[in-house]
């Protein structure tokens, strides 16, 4: 893919962003082969899974969470001085955004500027939310392309973690030879993350892209993967619910992640 060329520098500006998704050089193998027009559709898929596909949802910080949510893919934000157990997605995207020469504004160039929810829902209309809005609406290929990145660039640190690395190469090059397989990768990747964090873990278990792969049968055909893969995302989500800790109240969510699983086996 296009983006690839770029991607050596990508690394190198990313290397300077203390805290944030680590977006390593990718490591080989065969590419994503999705054309101009099916990857608008993932675009538009992954915006409508995270934001009912609206303008207004590209600035959002949800109920429980330390931590805005924007863009199509609602990339985390911390605010200044901040950290936790997720891994800080926007200002990476951010960097890729500006290393494809797109102007970026100055001021988003730190921690979110909004300490709260209820600082960041007051100033829902104010001019930075209205210019972040206005960036994030017209990079939605941009978005996309980042996060394929992200999915391409996983693989050789879930490889490296993985004790059945023969079975989760398998799952993912098979993935790979459909745009349904590709954009379970995609999707997933952006939804649950790699698996490869250690602090991403409850009781011990993960629940991002690398567990999925580890759980996955073996199909009969590369076009049954795509529903292979969408029923063992959803045996890990269960079980992240499973290990949760109640006061997080996870399981107000299992349906809508399982519903969002089930439309994995549609086609692109």
């Amino acid at each position: 893919m296009r983006f690839i060329k770029y991607f050596s520098l990508l690394a190198v500006v990313l290397s300077s962003l203390n805290g944030c998704a680590e977006v390593p050089a990718p490591g080989g193998g065969p590419g994503t082969a999705l054309s101009p027009a099916q990857m608008d559709r993932v675009g538009k898929r992954i915006w409508q899974n995270e934001c009912g596909g609206t303008v207004a949802g590209l600035t959002s910080w949800n109920g429980g969470e330390d931590f805005a949510s924007l863009g199509i893919g609602h990339f985390i934000w911390y605010p200044q001085g901040h950290s936790g157990s997720f891994a800080e997605s926007f200002p990476p995207l951010l960097a890729f955004l500006t290393a494809k020469g797109i102007p970026t504004p100055s001021w988003a160039r730190g921690g979110c500027p909004w300490p709260t929810k209820a600082v960041f829902e007051a100033d829902k209309n104010g001019e930075r939310q209205q210019e972040l809005r206005a960036l994030l609406s017209r990079t939605v290929r941009q978005q996309t392309e980042f996060i394929m990145a992200r999915m391409e660039a996983a693989l050789p640190k879930m490889l490296s973690l993985s004790k059945r690395a023969a079975d989760v190469r398998w799952a993912f090059d098979g993935l790979k030879q459909t745009p349904e397989g590709t954009f379970c990768l995609i999707d997933y990747v952006n939804f649950k993350g790699e698996g490869t964090s250690s602090k991403e873990r409850y009781r011990g278990e993960g629940w991002g892209l690398l567990q999925v792969l580890e759980g996955m049968p073996k199909s009969k055909t590369v076009w049954q993967m795509s529903a292979d893969f969408a029923e063992a995302a959803k045996r890990v989500l269960s079980r992240r619910v499973g290990n949760a800790p109640p006061e997080r109240k996870e399981q107000r969510w299992l349906a809508g992640w399982h519903n969002r699983c089930d439309g994995y086996k549609r086609s692109l």
